[in-house]
Order: structure tokens, then sequence, then C-alpha cells
């Protein structure tokens, strides 16, 4: 009787100590794990892009004379229609050089890092109109090339680029297929350049409060990496471990089959 009550009471512990483990890795799979029915969370609109070095701009002007406009709308435009380019890659537009400027038809360098797209519209129609090159201008700019790198344990990995110049962290793990099973949730890089240095941030999907990050919204360039978690490093040791024995196994069985076949 006592063995049997121990036995039992072994069953039932397994069985608790299986289904808890079986809850706490579902909750580190999981995404906003603390997040209540019916919650409201502030999150801050993606901030206006900032223009960096070595980015490539679209810069459009229009106004009354058509033919007047075409001068400075000519990099807008492929400089090799026929050249292999990467799917989604800009091929044309204003590259904006080491120094921070670009080279504008007749205006020559004007400065465009450090500026939002709405300070640089302003700044090349206020030059337009003071050398009275057109008449009331309209300058409209775009980033050809806002774009962000997922890495590590996504479904696909690479280069996402953003036509809307706004995208958050989730739509970009998102166009990435997601995050594998293996993957960190809690433990996301987020690589960014400011300036002359690198920001490195790391954030964490299980939470709620990643909704009203600073870094929800991704800036062009941005590179996040996700990280393999245990499980994923200890079964490709496993995998490594076995492989071998497994091949081996195989080449035995080979060899006894081919013998047996003989006779």
């Amino acid at each position: 009787m006592s063995d049997s009550y121990f036995f039992l009471k072994c069953v039932i512990l397994s069985s608790l100590v299986t289904t808890f483990s079986s809850c706490l890795s579902t909750r580190k799979v999981a995404y906003f794990n603390d997040l209540g029915d019916s919650t409201l969370i502030a999150s801050k609109a993606g901030l206006e892009p900032v223009i960096q070095k070595k980015d490539i701009l679209s810069i459009t002007v229009s106004s009354l004379s058509n033919e007047a406009t075409v001068l400075f709308n000519t990099p807008n435009l492929p400089m090799t229609p026929t050249s292999a380019t990467t799917p989604g890659a800009p091929t044309g537009g204003y590259l904006v050089s080491q120094d921070g400027t670009i080279k504008f038809p007749v205006l020559g360098n004007l400065s465009a890092a450090g500026l939002t797209q709405n300070q640089l519209e302003n700044n090349i129609t206020k030059l337009l109109i003071d050398k009275k090159l057109l008449f009331d201008p309209i300058v409209t700019s775009r980033f050809l090339n806002f774009r962000v790198t997922i890495l590590g344990e996504v479904a696909r990995p690479g280069v996402v680029y953003v036509p809307s110049e706004q995208i958050s962290i989730l739509e970009a793990i998102g166009d990435a297929g997601d995050l594998t099973i293996y993957g960190h949730r809690d433990n996301i890089i987020l690589i960014r350049q400011e300036g002359e240095e690198k920001l490195v941030k790391r954030l964490n999907l299980n939470s709620s409060k990643i909704l009203q990050s600073p870094y929800y919204f991704l800036k062009s360039n941005d590179v996040i990496y996700v990280e393999p978690g245990e499980a994923k490093v200890q079964s490709t040791s496993i995998t490594e471990q076995r492989l071998p024995i497994i091949l081996s196994g195989l080449s035995l069985i080979i060899i006894l089959l081919t013998n047996v076949f003989k006779l």
C-alpha cells in the first residue's frame, strides 16, 4: 500500500512539474503576456525621420512651368535603366554624401544630414524663390532607402524596405515571418546609428511596455537581432553529437543488408 501511494505521489508530482514547466515556456514564447483585457495604452507616433549620411532622397519640384522644373527632377530618374538591381532597392535620387550634403541642380551643394524632410523642403523652396528660378514652387521629398535589417531567429532574415517611411518593431518582425520558437522574445537587440556613435538597446517583447517605448517605431538603417535561446543551442549540440552515431548505424545496416542479399 505504501509503495503504491509513493508511486502515485511521484506520478502527480511529475505531472505538476511538467505542467508548470510548460506554462513557463509558453509565457516566454507569448508576446505581451502581462497585457489585460480592454487595456488602453498611449503610444507616441513615430517621430519624423531625420536625414542621415548615405540616405537616398527623391526630391520632386513642381511649379506653373513644367519645362523649368524638368532640370530639378532629373536626378530622381534611374541612372541606368538596364542595370540589375536588388528588388525593392532604390535606383535613382539624391545621395546624401559623407559630408552631409546633396548636389542639387543649379543650387549646388545643399546641407541635408540632420534635417527633417520638412526642413529640407522649406530650405529648397526658399532658395528657388530667392534666386528667382521658379515661381511659387512646391517641393516634396521622400526616402528611397528607408529600410531596416532583421537578423537572427526569425523565419526570413533580411532587409525590409519601408515605402511608408514608418514601421514599428512588430511590423518589421512580421515582415520577417515572425520569430521562431527558439528566439529570445525578452532580449531583442536594437542597433541604431546616432550621429557618429552606435546605440545598442535591448527590448522585451514579453512586456506590454514595449508599446510605450521610444524604440517601438524604428528608424531607417536600424538593425534588429534576435538571439537564439538555450533550447536551440542544446538541440544543435545534441544533433552534432548524435549525427556521427546515426551515420555509423546507417552504414552498418547497409553493410549487413548488402551481405544478406549476397547470400
